[in-house]
């Protein structure tokens, strides 16, 4: 038997006795292989020299580096306050807060996240978090589908992350495309039997979007709005719950979270008090014991293992509390202040960008549309540029495939950064 699995031989013997079948090879019988031939497989390694090929492949990866990727996931400065605090034992082992009385603080961190994410987005109530932004963006759209009892059918924009539309569209909604002209989206004529408007803002381009005209559009054909927005832009934009926002939701990551290879992050969710019960996932909420005491509780759990599977809201079957924890931690340490000082440097030296970029020949693709830390520049050979900024140890911004770069930068950024940036690009051609 294999050295982690806990079964003996006479536990398989059992089960497969009661399966009614010979040999675990019986139990794939059906299963027609997709491969046919010999692997070509290294010889067996032990567990040391595994380990040792494992540590030297992982020495050739570079790090460090100055980066201007964005496109949902950001390089932002992450406290050391923060690794502290989750990787203490009580949070890095915890998993489902199901009994109050031992889990007051793993229950308090959830609560403190909700309330961050409602201060946030300027809607009342705020789930424990969903898995990232993406699934945060899909299971939105299933809500707006049960809140309207219409057909899960949405209205977005090619502002909207694409990889935010492909989940969307990988649950069964179908969606449509709204005009999209000089960075930002016309929510002028929106399908009368939409479910649901989706606006992001700042959008996948890093453009501001306007959330109230998005909200005025979804509610005149009886629609709710949705706003995507990424939360460190929340600290100097108007939260998009008062601007007729009926959800918000989106991608935690820049909140304290390292690139860490797509993941895991955390997404968040936000909406009025009155949908409290179409959020998926669950809830936290504060009260006080039979002594009088303040107290924590799950006070919703509205997913399929709690109630009946087609009474549930969603299949989201726990969230992502360590993340979100650190999201929490961040906020905290940051403060209001802080947030928006994170911002506005981001802000500044992404504008200090585009504007020596413009200096060296280059164009915005949306020159007139009004941007945040993120922008395309259109080059001769995004590919060549990238590849340019990688010999000179800086990874590049995203290529859209259409001869433009999709550049990100965070406060993490020097002027340095940003002055090598420019001179590489400039000499790329």
């Amino acid at each position: 038997m294999a050295r982690f699995t806990p079964h003996t031989e006479n536990d398989v013997r059992e089960m497969l006795d009661a399966i009614g079948v010979e040999t675990l090879d019986d139990l794939f019988a059906d299963v027609d292989p997709k491969f046919e031939g010999e692997l070509n497989l290294p010889p067996v390694l032990s567990e040391y020299e595994a380990l040792r090929e494992v540590d030297a492949r992982a020495k050739e990866n570079a790090s460090g580096l100055p980066i201007f990727l964005g496109a949902g996931a950001y390089d932002r400065i992450t406290p050391s306050a923060i690794g502290a605090i989750i990787s203490r034992g009580e949070f890095l082992t915890s998993y489902t807060p199901y009994q109050p009385e031992i889990s007051q603080g793993t229950l308090q961190s959830i609560f403190e996240f909700q309330s961050i994410i409602s201060e946030l987005t300027g809607l009342e109530v705020s789930n424990a978090s969903v898995y990232d932004g993406a699934n945060a963006v899909a299971e939105a759209a299933l809500m707006t589908a049960r809140l309207t009892k219409r057909d899960p059918k949405v209205a977005v924009s090619k502002g909207l992350n694409p990889r935010y539309r492909e989940v969307i569209e990988t649950y069964l909604v179908e969606t449509v495309e709204l005009p999209y002209e000089d960075g930002t989206t016309d929510f002028s004529n929106v399908p009368d039997d939409v479910s649901g408007v989706f606006v992001q803002s700042p959008n996948f381009f890093g453009i501001v979007e306007d959330i109230e005209a998005a909200s005025e559009a979804a509610h005149g054909v009886g629609a709710l709005s949705v706003a995507v927005c990424d939360p460190v832009s929340l600290a100097i934009l108007e939260a998009p719950g008062n601007l007729g926002a009926d959800v918000a939701v989106g991608e935690a990551q820049p909140l304290g979270m390292p690139l860490m290879f797509g993941g895991p992050y955390a997404g968040y969710m936000a909406t009025h008090a009155k949908f409290v019960r179409q959020l998926p996932g669950r809830i936290c909420g504060e009260t006080v014991d039979q002594d009088g005491k303040l107290a924590y509780v799950l006070t919703l759990r509205g997913r399929e293992q709690d109630i009946r599977r087609a009474r549930a809201n969603s299949n989201i079957c726990t969230n992502q509390a360590l993340t979100a924890l650190a999201a929490t931690v961040y906020t905290a340490l940051m403060g209001p202040e802080g947030l928006r000082e994170v911002a506005q440097l981001s802000i500044s030296k992404a504008h200090y960008l585009a504007d020596k970029l413009q200096d060296a020949g280059l164009k915005l693709r949306y020159p007139n549309a009004p941007f945040l830390w993120e922008f395309a520049v259109e080059m001769p050979d995004v590919k060549r540029s990238n590849e340019a900024l990688l010999e000179s140890g800086i990874v590049g911004g995203l290529d859209l495939g259409d001869g433009a770069m999709l550049a990100a930068v965070t406060e993490k950024r020097t002027r340095d950064e940003l002055d090598a940036f420019v001179e590489v690009v400039r000499n790329a051609g």
